[in-house]
């Protein structure tokens, strides 16, 4: 039986490793050994504005992929959270009961909503304005070299 409550819990604490996917479809699931690529690639982000600063245009692009993915995780341990026991067991548990108790809510899913929502809300917004942030201060970098 695959537990709504751990797939929400994985999703939201080892999404970016892919740790859900891994649990609900197997070793064998190509997108979970994609989902560390960009959790890597943005932490690889995190180092090079550690390392070089935040003028490092590279970082630009990288540091949001990490955000973004956390973003995406937490969105999906709430999907995951939000679904009904009957949809959940007739796809994640195939001949087990509509009622079967994987499929159920419990305090900790509903805990692992609610820390998803709050904490993915704020990682996505940190990251579209770290994104636009660094956007906006190079075109007005541009304008200026341009207007000298």
């Amino acid at each position: 039986m695959k537990s709504k409550t751990l797939a929400a819990w994985l999703a939201f604490l080892g999404g970016p490793l892919g740790l859900h996917r891994f649990y609900l479809h197997g070793l064998g699931d190509w997108v979970g050994w994609l989902l560390p690529i960009p959790t890597a690639l943005g932490l690889y982000g995190i180092e090079r504005v550690q390392q070089f600063g935040q003028d490092d245009v590279l970082s630009w692009w990288l540091v949001p992929l990490l955000g973004f993915t956390i973003a995406g995780c937490c969105l999906t341990a709430i999907f995951y959270g939000l679904m009904p026991a009957e949809k959940w067991n007739a796809r994640f548990n195939p001949g087990a009961t509509a009622e079967a108790r994987g499929g159920a809510t419990h305090w900790g899913t509903v805990f692992a909503i609610a820390l998803s929502l709050a904490i993915g809300a704020g990682v996505l917004m940190a990251s579209i304005a770290f994104s636009f942030q660094r956007y906006f201060e190079h075109q007005v970098e541009e304008g200026r070299r341009i207007s000298e």
